[in-house]
């Protein structure tokens, strides 16, 4: 059962420890379905996704994000992608190193919520070697990981981290 969107926002936790328990392909259809609605500069969607179900990958994955144990427990981890090429063939050195990483966060957030509807927990690694995460899941050098999301059941509860006071971090002009 999908939740409402508020909801999933608000209760979305970062979570590293996760049950030995496979997402059902519907599942992870859907969330990348989501993934590929989030916006993208000029529609371009320079943005490919590698889905890591194996458990060989994932712990080559793991070494290659720097040896962070979630990667090798989590049931599947998808590497997120830009095609820097296919971006900046219309918005130049812009589209490549700005609205590139722009749409895949776009990309990864939607991702992350949809999991979030369905009942799955998620962590967002940024820390890895870009050259060792495309050598441990075989990528193609016309693409350039940016993110690499974790997803399953979470084992555990997760406590929601302290967030900052709203009015400390927005300015209203009028």
């Amino acid at each position: 059962m999908t939740k409402d969107v508020i909801e999933a926002i608000m209760e979305r936790r970062t979570v590293r420890k996760f049950k030995d328990q496979p997402v059902p392909e519907p599942t992870i259809g859907r969330l990348l379905d989501a993934a590929r609605m989030a916006p993208s500069a000029g529609n371009v969607q320079a943005w490919h996704f590698f889905v890591v179900l194996n458990s060989d990958y994932r712990q080559r994955l793991q070494e290659a994000c720097l040896g962070q144990p979630s990667v090798g427990m989590a049931p599947m981890a998808i590497v997120v992608c830009t095609v820097p090429d296919l971006i900046s063939k219309r918005y130049g050195e812009r589209g490549k190193y700005l609205y590139s990483i722009q749409e895949t966060a776009a990309a990864v957030q939607n991702l992350m919520l949809a999991a979030q509807g369905y009942g799955l927990a998620t962590c967002w690694i940024g820390a890895f070697n870009e050259e060792q995460v495309k050598k441990a899941v075989d990528i193609d050098e016309a693409y350039r990981p940016v993110a690499v999301v974790l997803a399953g059941y979470t084992e555990g509860e997760v406590k929601a981290p302290p967030k900052k006071a709203l009015q400390d971090v927005t300015t209203i002009i009028k």
